[in-house]
């Protein structure tokens, strides 16, 4: 499975860290309307993403919750019809809950960050360190934990959890 090391940061406002993000970045930004639906996974966790331009994904993946960096294991796969298949997911295997995002993206090398307002929850930022398959989790630490330090993201400020374990 395709891997990648994962930081999330609660920020006073996406506005606020749009400067330092865009002077550092090599694409973006680009603005992504995103509604994930969170199914029943004893495995790890299951979401279908739907974007406002009509396709979607489903997208599985394992990660620890911890604060800080760390290591995630996903598959994604192309869904044409999301709303039919969170229809036959959610009969399926239940919702565990609903989050709604605009995510602004930007890349930073190999770096995915994304700045997300999300609804009921408000501003965070999220890196993303793509994986190659040789190597180690060590290496994508340490260049989040630097992308980190230059955003001044305090380490109180990061995040053990997906959003959906931080709804009310």
């Amino acid at each position: 499975m395709p891997r990648n090391i994962e930081i999330k940061a609660r920020i006073e406002s996406v506005d606020s860290m749009t400067r330092a993000v865009a002077s550092a970045a090599d694409h973006g930004p680009e603005t992504i309307h995103q509604d994930d639906t969170f199914f029943q996974c004893p495995n790890g966790r299951l979401k279908l993403r739907a974007f406002a331009d009509g396709p979607g994904e489903l997208i599985f993946y394992q990660r620890p919750d911890q604060p800080g960096p760390k290591e995630s294991s996903y598959v994604i796969v192309p869904v044409p019809v999301p709303d039919v298949l969170r229809d036959a997911l959610s009969r399926a295997y239940g919702i565990v809950g609903r989050i709604r995002k605009v995510r602004t993206l930007y890349r930073i090398g190999r770096t995915r960050v994304h700045l997300d307002e999300v609804d009921e929850l408000g501003s965070f930022l999220e890196l993303e360190v793509v994986l190659e398959d040789t190597e180690s989790v060590h290496d994508g630490e340490v260049i989040a934990s630097d992308l980190c330090q230059r955003f001044g993201i305090p380490k109180s400020d990061l995040v053990d959890r997906a959003y959906v374990d931080l709804l009310p």
